[in-house]
């Protein structure tokens, strides 16, 4: 497991500012660039920027933010978590991501979602109720147009397109794409079935329930003919100097932006037995750097991954604890992970 990846990931929540206030979008658009150069410098493999069209996230454009990065780091790789295919174009998606990978020097990567939220979908006129087959049929766009070759191709949702050629082109000749899944059997095989990496978004539960998906991934590529690629899992946390301050001061923020979903999506208001419970034996990989290192190191040996992606993120932390935790996962967790899965 001595390759094994680690990211960082990140909504672009509005944190506080030092008094307690929440920040403008612009300045949290600012920090997130101050968080990436932290990440790069302290040697961090992944950073990763989610689309939202929310209040309370400031990133709607991930790849505009990502090129930003890339102007100011020099090894750290680059991806959206997620781009929303399903309401964008994939053309467009291409494009984008294929500039950002000629900026970063080759560090661009994408990965590919339905979206846990919906607002982008009447945002941009398109109608829930093709929620699937959106999703299917431009992925299917895409995956022709990440040969990068002339693409012939036609579908219910978009325009036709004929022996029509897109640009620019990558200097590696292929961009790096993946497809987060958060549960769902029939994305994994659709995933193994376009020969792509699959990425596991594990909110909640411990991470060995998620093993029948990783052995169906694998299966479904072998009887499929595709790529088995190294699977890659997600999940939120926080690190801070102690236990005891990691969890209070993400509680409260983790507590308000479980409740805020939970009342849209008919979720029980959050507990702090069950947040301990998460942090103890679940989803949750909040704590000191050697409680965090140490979950980490068993959820990869779990579900033998290839890339572990931290979600750093949660409401409103405060800015000057979220550089924090970016600084330690980096020089600490990071490093405590990789010796423990070496012995």
């Amino acid at each position: 497991m001595s390759d094994i990846q680690f990211g960082l990931d990140t909504f672009g929540d509005v944190p506080e500012d030092g008094n307690g206030a929440l920040v403008t979008q612009a300045a949290a658009v600012r920090q997130l660039v101050e968080e990436a150069v932290l990440a790069d410098a302290t040697g961090v493999d992944v950073f990763a920027l989610g689309e939202h069209h929310r209040p309370e996230y400031a990133v709607s454009s991930p790849e505009t933010v990502l090129a930003g990065i890339a102007t100011r780091t020099s090894r750290i790789r680059l991806s959206s978590a997620v781009t929303v295919l399903s309401s964008d174009d994939p053309v467009r998606v291409f494009q984008r991501f294929s500039t950002l990978d000629a900026l970063s020097s080759g560090r661009a990567e994408v990965i590919l979602g339905r979206g846990s939220f919906t607002e982008s979908f009447p945002l941009f006129g398109y109608d829930l109720s093709d929620y699937e087959v959106l999703f299917e049929e431009k992925l299917d766009l895409f995956v022709k147009l990440l040969d990068e070759r002339p693409v012939t191709w036609s579908g219910s949702v978009r325009a036709p397109l004929n022996d029509a050629e897109v640009f620019p082109r990558t200097e590696s000749g292929r961009l790096t794409a993946w497809v987060g899944v958060g549960g769902s059997p029939q994305s994994v095989v659709r995933t193994a079935g376009h020969g792509l990496p699959l990425m596991l978004a594990i909110i909640g539960g411990p991470a060995e329930r998620f093993t029948g998906l990783v052995d169906l991934y694998r299966r479904a590529t072998e009887r499929l003919g595709t790529t088995a690629h190294p699977v890659g899992m997600h999940s939120p946390g926080f690190v801070a100097d102690t236990d005891e301050e990691a969890r209070e001061v993400y509680w409260p923020r983790y507590r308000e932006q479980i409740d805020r979903i939970g009342a849209l999506r008919g979720w029980p208001p959050a507990t702090r037995r069950r947040f301990e419970t998460e942090c103890r034996e679940g989803s949750l990989y909040v704590g000191s750097p050697e409680t965090v290192a140490r979950r980490v190191a068993e959820a990869v040996r779990a579900l033998d991954v290839g890339r572990f992606d931290l979600l750093y993120t949660a409401g409103s932390l405060p800015a000057g604890a979220r550089l924090r935790a970016v600084e330690l996962y980096g020089t600490k967790v990071v490093p405590m992970v990789r010796d423990l899965l070496a012995d």
